[in-house]
C-alpha cells in the first residue's frame, strides 16, 4: 500500500493499495487523532484513501501521531497488512522565551575586581529546541552609567567588568535584561536584576573632636562620665561599623572603661573603681579607637583615630575606713572589768578637710564591751558569762560605728569579733558516782567509770584517773586501769567483804594548767551470778550504797537550821506564855496537886519504862565520843518480834565533816537492817506502872463511861478562874 503526501490545504496524505482497483477498495485509520484522544484531529475518505487533517495542530502539545491503516475489500476480508501512518508536527515560532523569574537578585562585594561573577538569569522558550525558534539570547538593555556589569548572552551570567563599586557611593544596581529566541531576533522577554553591593570595612572610625573634657565625683564607682562621639562610614550595625574604644595610657589603676553603645556608636566613659580626690584630682586618658571587624587594605588611614579626655575629679565628703575590717583579737574566759580589748580606730580619707572621728556601739548585744568616743578604744565593762547564748563557736561580735562631724556626717561600720579563749577553770568530774562490783575478781568486767569537764577542748580529756595518794591502803584491794581518754575500769585484786565500800579517787584533766579533784566513789561488792550481775539477794546492798552528795547535804543542814532558828523564838513565846498561864491557873493550888500529878519530861511508858529504845542513837556524835565508858550491850526491846537478835556494833565516828553525809547514810542503813527494831507502825507496849500508887491515874480508859458518874464539886474551890467550869460540870450551890 502506497502512501501519497498532498500539501493542499486540509489534505495531508493519500493511501492507495495495489490488490484491488479503485472502487473496488475500502479505506481505514485508527489511532490517536481519529478515534483515541484527541478525537477527530484526522479522517479518510474510504473509496479514495485521502487523509484529511480536520483541527489546528500544537506541536508543544503533541508533536507526532501514529496511525495504523487498513484496506478491505468490498466484502470486508483484508487486502494487505495494516499499515503505520506517522504523521509528524512541523515547529513554528508561535512561543516568546519566558525568564524563570520576573526579578533576579545578586550580592558583589564593593572593591570587587573585573570579571567576579554576580548572579545568572534564566530563560525558557516551548517551540523546538532543535530549531532556532529556541535559540536564545541574553542581553542588558539598562544598568545605569558607568557600565559595571554585562552578561554572556548563551549563559546568562552576570559579571562586574570594571572596578569602582562603592558602597558608600552607590549601594544597589538595578539592571534590565532582555532574552530574545531565533538567536536574538526573534520573539523577545524582558526581566529585571538587582545587584545589592555588600559592605566591607574600608573605613576607619575617626572621633569627632580631638579633646572631650569631663567631671567625675570621688568615692563612687559604676557611674558614666561621658560620651565619645565618632564617625564611620560604613554599613550602620555592621561589624565594620562597630566601635571599639581602648585606654592607651593615664589610667595605670583600671579606673575607667569605655563600652560602646549599641544604637549611637559612641563611647561610654565610665568610673569602675573609686576615685580618691586626695590621690589624685585630675586623670589625662589618651583614647584610640577601632572597628570590631579588621580595616580592609584599601581604607585610607583615619585622620582622627586618637583623642585625649581629660577627667576632673570632684572632692566630696567621704566615710571614715577602718583600717582592718573586720577586726579579730582574743580574750581570756572570765576577764575582769576593764581588760583592755582592742584599739578599733579608723582614718578620715578627706585629709584636706580638718574634721574629728568619734566613736559608739552599734551592736553589743550582752552590753559587755566599753568603746571610747574619742580614741575607738574598745574594753570590757563587766565579766562576760560562758554560758551567755551569744557566745558563737566561741566567738562574740560586736559591731562599732565611726562617724565625722560634716554635715551630713559620713559613717562607717566596723565589726569586732572577739575570740574567747577557754581557761581551764573546772575540775572534772566523777559520773557516775557509784555502782557495783562482784566480790569475786574473776567474775564481770569491772566498773566503767568516766569523767565529765565543762571547760572546751583542750582543757578537758584526756582525763587521768588514779586511787587517791591520801589513802595508799586502798591499792592493796582496788586497782584502776585507762581504757581511752575519758574512761577508767576499776576492779577487784581479791575477794573482799560483800558490802558498800566507799573509795576515794583523783581525777585530773589536760589543761594548761592541769585541774584535779578528789571524789569519793561508792562502791557495792555483791555476789554475782556466771554472767557478771548482781544476784537478786544483793539489792538491798546495791540500794543502800546510793549516797547523796556533799553539795545537797550542806542544802540539807543549811535549810535545818534556818528552820530551827525562826521556829526557836516561837518556841520560847509560847513557852514564856505557858508558863505565865499555869502559875495563874494553879496558884494557890500547889500544895494540892504536887504529890499526885507527876510531870514528866520524856514520852515513854512512865517513869519505869527506861528500855524501850536506845537513847544513844539520837545523840550528836560529839556526845557519842564523848562517853568514855563503852555502851556495852543495850538493853533488848520486849516488845519487838526478834528481841532476841544480836544489834550491830557502835559504829566508827566520822573523822571531818566532809564524811557527815557518809556516816548519816550508814545510820539509815544500820536502822534499815536491824532486826530488834519494831518498823514505825509497830503498837508499841509499855510496862504496867502497877497498883497503889498515890497519884490517880490520868488515863481515862478505867473512867466511867458517863459523866454522870464524875465528881466535880472540887472545881468550886479553884477560885473564880474555874467558876465557869463548876457552874457547868460541877452541882450547884444552894444559896447562902
Amino acid at each position: 500500500m502506497d502512501t501519497v503526501l498532498f500539501l493542499a490545504l486540509g489534505l495531508l496524505a493519500q493511501i492507495k493499495s495495489d490488490k484491488q482497483q479503485l472502487g473496488s477498495v475500502i479505506y481505514s485509520i485508527q489511532g490517536p487523532g481519529v478515534d483515541e484522544e484527541p478525537r477527530d484531529v484526522f479522517s479518510i475518505d474510504k473509496f479514495t484513501g485521502k487523509v484529511f487533517l480536520n483541527a489546528v495542530l500544537d506541536r508543544e502539545k503533541t508533536d507526532r501521531f501514529r496511525l495504523r491503516a487498513f484496506a478491505l475489500d468490498l466484502g470486508g476480508s483484508t487486502l494487505e497488512e495494516p499499515t503505520d501512518l506517522e504523521i509528524v508536527v512541523v515547529d513554528q515560532n508561535d512561543n516568546r522565551p519566558v525568564f524563570q523569574q520576573e526579578v533576579f537578585t545578586g550580592r558583589v562585594l564593593e572593591g570587587a575586581i573585573p570579571g567576579t561573577y554576580v548572579t545568572t538569569a534564566e530563560a525558557t522558550d516551548a517551540d523546538d529546541p532543535e530549531t532556532d525558534n529556541a535559540a536564545l539570547r541574553y542581553s542588558i538593555l539598562e544598568q545605569g552609567s558607568p557600565q559595571l556589569f554585562s552578561i554572556d548572552e548563551h549563559t546568562g551570567e552576570i559579571r562586574t567588568v570594571q572596578v569602582g563599586l562603592d558602597r558608600e557611593v552607590v549601594a544597589m544596581y538595578n539592571l534590565t535584561l532582555q532574552v530574545a529566541d531565533m538567536s536574538g531576533d526573534g520573539l523577545t522577554a524582558t526581566a529585571s536584576a538587582i545587584i545589592t553591593v555588600e559592605d566591607i570595612n574600608d573605613n576607619a572610625p575617626v572621633f569627632t573632636r580631638d579633646e572631650f573634657f569631663m567631671e567625675a565625683t570621688e568615692a563612687v564607682s559604676g557611674v558614666d562620665v561621658g560620651r565619645l562621639e565618632v564617625e564611620d562610614g560604613d554599613l550602620p550595625g555592621s561589624p565594620n561599623w562597630a566601635a571599639r574604644f581602648t585606654i592607651l595610657e593615664g589610667d595605670p589603676d583600671g579606673q575607667f572603661a569605655i563600652r560602646t553603645d549599641p544604637k549611637t556608636n559612641e563611647g561610654v566613659l565610665s568610673v569602675v573603681k573609686p576615685l580618691d580626690y586626695e590621690n589624685c584630682d585630675q586623670y589625662d586618658l589618651r583614647v584610640v579607637v577601632q572597628n570590631e571587624a579588621p580595616l580592609q587594605a584599601v581604607a585610607s588611614k583615619a585622620e582622627r583615630g586618637q583623642a585625649r579626655v581629660r577627667v576632673q575629679v570632684q572632692d566630696v565628703n567621704e566615710a571614715p575606713v577602718f583600717q582592718e575590717n573586720p577586726l579579730r583579737t582574743s580574750l581570756a574566759e572570765g576577764a575582769a572589768p576593764g581588760t583592755p580589748v582592742a584599739a578599733f580606730s579608723a582614718q578620715d580619707p578627706d585629709t584636706q578637710q580638718l574634721q574629728r572621728l568619734s566613736y559608739s556601739k552599734d551592736y553589743d548585744p550582752e552590753d559587755w564591751l566599753q568603746v571610747d568616743g574619742a580614741t575607738g578604744w574598745v574594753q570590757t565593762q563587766h565579766v562576760l558569762s560562758p554560758a551567755s547564748p551569744f557566745l558563737k563557736d566561741g566567738w562574740y561580735r560586736a559591731i562599732i560605728l565611726a562617724y565625722d562631724d560634716a554635715s551630713p556626717p559620713c559613717t562607717a561600720t566596723g565589726t569586732l569579733s572577739i575570740e574567747i579563749l577557754e581557761v581551764n577553770d573546772h575540775a572534772p568530774e566523777l559520773s557516775p558516782p557509784s555502782g557495783s562490783l562482784c566480790s569475786k575478781p574473776d567474775q564481770g568486767s569491772g566498773l566503767l567509770l568516766s569523767a565529765v569537764d565543762e571547760d572546751l577542748p583542750p582543757h578537758g580529756a584526756p582525763f587521768h584517773f588514779q586511787l587517791s595518794p591520801r589513802f595508799p591502803e586502798l591499792a592493796r584491794n582496788w586497782s584502776l586501769s585507762q581504757i581511752n581518754m575519758s574512761h577508767a575500769r576499776l576492779r577487784l585484786r581479791h575477794q573482799v567483804q560483800e558490802g558498800l565500800h566507799r573509795l576515794s579517787l583523783l581525777l585530773q584533766d589536760s589543761g594548761q594548767p592541769p585541774q584535779q579533784r578528789e571524789q569519793p566513789l561508792n562502791v557495792t561488792v555483791c555476789r554475782c551470778s556466771q554472767d557478771g550481775t548482781c544476784l537478786p539477794g544483793a539489792a538491798a546492798l546495791r540500794t543502800g550504797g546510793v549516797g547523796i552528795s556533799m553539795g545537797a547535804l550542806v542544802i540539807v543542814l543549811a535549810s535545818v537550821i534556818l528552820l530551827l532558828l525562826l521556829a526557836l523564838p516561837v518556841a520560847l513565846l509560847a513557852r514564856f506564855q505557858q508558863q505565865s498561864w499555869d502559875k495563874g491557873l494553879l496558884q494557890g493550888l500547889q500544895d494540892d496537886l504536887r504529890d499526885n500529878i507527876l510531870n514528866y519530861d520524856e514520852q515513854g511508858g512512865g517513869e519505869e519504862d527506861q528500855d524501850a529504845y536506845d537513847i544513844s542513837q539520837l545523840r550528836h556524835p560529839t556526845e557519842v565520843a564523848a562517853l568514855s565508858t563503852p555502851l556495852g550491850r543495850p538493853p533488848l526491846r520486849r516488845d519487838a518480834p526478834f528481841g532476841r537478835a544480836r544489834p550491830p556494833p557502835p559504829r566508827v565516828l566520822p573523822a571531818s565533816p566532809a564524811d557527815i553525809a557518809d556516816f548519816i547514810n550508814d545510820g539509815l542503813e544500820a536502822a534499815d537492817s536491824d532486826l530488834s527494831v519494831p518498823p514505825y507502825d509497830t503498837a508499841l507496849i509499855y510496862d504496867y506502872e502497877g497498883d497503889g500508887s498515890v497519884a490517880g491515874t490520868l488515863s481515862s480508859i478505867l473512867s466511867s463511861l458517863g459523866d454522870e458518874d464524875q465528881d466535880y464539886s472540887c472545881l468550886q474551890d479553884w477560885g473564880p478562874r474555874f467558876a465557869q467550869l463548876a457552874d457547868l460540870y460541877g452541882t450547884p450551890r444552894g444559896p447562902e
